[in-house]
């Protein structure tokens, strides 16, 4: 036995006890912060349908509040993931169908209202792609003034609506089949004021527009 041998095995059993020390003070508290985790997740609430003293009928559960806008409907809405449930379920126009919404003021007033709601924060009110989601960061749509979509037929635009469309995510949720209607023929508005042949101008509009041409 050497001079370092005399000299290390206390120092080695001076350290293995101190880590048994630190272990045990260590342990309870790692133990805390587990329970802690556990109940945050074990956190108190009332079950479906459970009596309540909060509330003047006694139920846990109560009525939406009138003017409430519910996130999904449609036979999926109850089930999970509802907007694309309900996409899923319901029947789509054929390839070739016609919109059934007349071309007046009023369906152009909804369609206007429901578009920028919905539509507008990707596809901008003029329907260029430049909406204000897309300024920061979310994927620009394609343009609706572009010769492809100018030339794709309502029912074109009723599927993506329904259905989704790469980044965008279905409305069926959200949007009655009348109001995708009514959408779709404000969009088709949207593209005439930017391609509007001139001999399709009143005759004061055409007369000014060809002026300014000049």
């Amino acid at each position: 036995m050497n001079r370092l041998d005399t000299i290390d095995r206390p120092r080695s059993k001076v350290g293995l006890l101190g880590m048994v020390l630190l272990g045990g003070l260590l342990g309870p508290g790692l133990a805390g912060c587990e329970n802690a985790m556990q109940d945050m997740y074990d956190q108190p609430r009332y079950e479906p349908y459970e009596p309540s003293p909060l509330f003047d009928n006694g139920n846990s559960m109560q009525d939406p509040q009138p003017g409430t806008v519910a996130m999904a409907a449609g036979r999926g809405a109850d089930a999970s993931g509802a907007q694309a449930a309900s996409a899923q379920l319901e029947p789509l126009p054929p390839p070739d169908a016609k919109n059934p919404l007349p071309l007046t003021m009023a369906v152009l007033e909804r369609g206007r209202e429901r578009y920028e709601v919905y539509c507008a924060p990707c596809h901008s009110r003029i329907g260029d792609g430049d909406g204000y989601i897309t300024r920061r960061g979310f994927p620009q749509p394609p343009s609706f003034h572009q010769d492809r979509l100018r030339q794709a037929p309502d029912a074109h635009f009723y599927q993506v609506i329904t259905g989704g469309y790469g980044a965008m995510l279905p409305y069926a949720g959200r949007l009655a089949p009348q109001d995708r209607w009514a959408i779709i023929r404000y969009i088709r508005a949207l593209q005439l004021s930017q391609h509007a042949p001139l001999q399709q101008l009143p005759d004061k509009v055409r007369a000014e527009a060809e002026a300014a041409l000049k």
